[in-house]
């Protein structure tokens, strides 16, 4: 019987995640925001096919070429590191989720655009790329948070990168080399899946919302938890009636 102890685990967190989480409130709590991991990791394995054409359409090659490449990873970097310390300053991640999405796709939208110059080109590529590098791991960090005990956070956080990997697979079948140098496919493939991705954040922050609100109008306990020992309520985690969801 212990060999079927992991299956007990993941029956118990299925149950639980049924049971305490309303029919419509479920998708968007659990599975649409996977999805939107999927949709960002796109763009994000995208981002290093187009950029080193970008980069050498300016008339840098070899060592020059590799060093006109940090400047947006830097910003980036730079950017993503203030955002993280804002978003856990105000123990907040929709706005900050938000935020770095859409400006992934106004830098999307100018790389996709014709006819312009080269350097406007290479500028939007800051953008890009801070947007999409900011926006993902705060995705991954809010879809862990909100996952209480640490069974259902192991097999939940796993779950998510594990699924979220398919959109490097995605990134390979839009990215194609007979459509290069601008990427036309690929990149209009990245601005639909980041609108995707608005769409799907915001009825995540939602869902949770609505669900802390009926929590919030809750009175005592339900007749199945009253019934509980002390350390079966501890291992409800999110399901747990004083659990509350980070926006």
């Amino acid at each position: 019987m212990e060999s079927l102890g992991w299956w007990t685990n993941v029956h118990f967190l299925h149950c639980r995640c049924i049971r305490y989480f309303p029919p419509f409130i479920l998708p968007f709590s659990r599975y649409n925001l996977l999805e939107s991991f999927m949709l960002m990791l796109t763009f994000w394995v995208g981002y290093a096919y187009f950029s080193p054409t970008i980069i050498s359409s300016l008339g840098y090659v070899a060592t020059h070429a590799n060093l006109m490449s940090v400047p947006p990873w830097a910003a980036a970097f730079a950017f993503a590191m203030f955002m993280a310390t804002a978003s856990d300053y105000l123990a907040h991640r929709y706005i900050f989720a938000l935020i770095p999405t859409l400006i992934a796709i106004t830098g999307f939208a100018v790389l996709v655009s014709p006819s312009l110059a080269n350097a406007t080109y290479y500028g939007a590529l800051f953008l890009a790329a801070a947007g999409s590098y900011t926006a993902m791991p705060i995705v991954v960090c809010w879809y862990n948070t909100n996952l209480g005990g640490h069974t259902k956070r192991s097999v939940g956080s796993a779950w998510q990168i594990g699924f979220g990997n398919i959109g490097g697979i995605i990134a390979t079948y839009v990215f194609l080399s007979n459509t290069a140098p601008r990427f036309v496919l690929g990149k209009s493939v990245c601005i639909g899946f980041l609108g995707m991705g608005v769409l799907v954040i915001t009825g995540y922050w939602a869902a949770l919302r609505y669900e802390n609100w009926r929590r919030d109008r809750r009175q005592g306990l339900s007749a199945h938890e009253a019934h509980l020992s002390v350390e079966e309520m501890s291992r409800l985690g999110d399901g747990h009636p004083d659990f509350r969801f980070i926006l």
